[in-house]
Parts: C-alpha cells; sequence; structure tokens
C-alpha cells in the first residue's frame, strides 16, 4: 500500500492521480489531496507545505518517501509504464531527481502552458471529483 499526497490544485497532478485511479485495480493506492478538507488533521505527520513542494508518498511501514521514488513506485505497484523504473538507476536517477525537482518547482507553469490552466479550476471552486 502507498499512500499519495498530492497537489490537487495542479491540473497535471490531479490528471495523473486520476489515471493512477482508473488503474489501480488491486487497490494498492490511497490519494490524499494535500487541500483536502481535514488534511492536517487527518495527516498531522505529514508539512502540506513541504508536500506541495515535492510530492510525498507513505508506504504501509510508516515510511515516507518523496519525489520520484513515489511515482516511480505508484506505477509500478499499479503494473504500468515498467520502463519508467530506470529512472531509479543509479546514474540516471542523479539526474532524473533533478529534473524533477525543476518540474515540481515550477508545474503550475508548466501546467498553465501544457492545459493553459495554471491550477485546476474545479479544485479551486471546490468541486473537484479526485
Amino acid at each position: 500500500m502507498l499512500t499519495i499526497f498530492y497537489d490537487g490544485y495542479c491540473p497535471l497532478c490531479a490528471a495523473e492521480m486520476q489515471t493512477l485511479r482508473s488503474l489501480d485495480i488491486h487497490n494498492r493506492l490511497k490519494l490524499e489531496d494535500i487541500h483536502g478538507d481535514n488534511f492536517q488533521e487527518k495527516f498531522p505527520h505529514i508539512d502540506p507545505i513541504k508536500a506541495d513542494r515535492l510530492l510525498h508518498g507513505q508506504l504501509a511501514d510508516g515510511k515516507i518517501i518523496t519525489g520520484l521514488d513515489v511515482t516511480c513506485l505508484a506505477w509500478k505497484l499499479v503494473e504500468k509504464h515498467r520502463w519508467i523504473q530506470i529512472l531509479r538507476w543509479p546514474l540516471i536517477r542523479f539526474f532524473a531527481d533533478l529534473g524533477y525537482g525543476f518540474f515540481a518547482r515550477y508545474r503550475h507553469q508548466i501546467s498553465a502552458f501544457v492545459t493553459g490552466k495554471p491550477r485546476c479550476a474545479r479544485c479551486l471552486q471546490d468541486r473537484c471529483d479526485l
């Protein structure tokens, strides 16, 4: 089981979580929007500001993982995109983590460029169905 703490206001992040949810036929993922109701009460050990800067995940044993470790494990658990695991190979990992750090920092601008919306309009209006 992997709990993913994601930014539901980011259209790209929300879309990826929706895709993961649809592929999670074995119920191996739990998706938690860091902007959701009672997030701090339900997960006091997760700093939503840090989780907003870098994707956070929690393993079944309570261990916290971040960044591409979360993404790669999530896709592995839904048994899709096996190729993504190369991002965890030692030399590639370093550069992939740098690239992910850039993406995480500028995801709203990147999302605006890709989708035309910097933030999910449905989520900003508290009507998000994720």
